[in-house]
């Protein structure tokens, strides 16, 4: 079992930078790939970035390439480094543990979530 708790969202001006951290409350992200995910209210739920359990590799969706960064700062803490903000990054990020021996980018690829952390971004 595992309780995964955000931090970090708030609300900053366009170009400007936020680093959100996801933290094990209850239990470790030791040997399971991790993910953030956002949601705009009324849509569906999408993919952002994601890390490996040892954390040599990453994914990143195209619209935050070169932007943003996931990163493994310990068995139980994961950040997501977002450089360079803009107006459409604005929604819920949620933090994810992937299934046991999953890596991907689908939301049915995660069996834990956190209850988000809003980030808003302003022209």
């Amino acid at each position: 079992q595992v309780q995964l708790v955000e931090s970090g969202g708030g609300l900053v001006q366009a170009g400007g930078s936020l680093r959100l951290s996801c933290a094990a409350s209850v239990g470790s992200f030791s040997g399971y790939a991790m993910g953030w995910f956002r949601q705009v209210p009324g849509q569906e739920r999408e993919f952002v970035a994601a890390i490996s359990w040892s954390g040599g590799s990453s994914y990143y969706a195209d619209f935050v390439k070169d932007r943003f960064t996931i990163s493994r700062a310990s068995a139980m803490t994961v950040t997501l480094q977002m450089n360079s903000l803009k107006p459409e990054d604005t929604a819920n990020y949620y933090c994810a543990r992937g299934r046991y021996g999953t890596f991907g980018r689908s939301v049915g690829d995660y069996a834990d979530w956190g209850q988000g952390t809003q980030v808003t971004v302003s022209s």
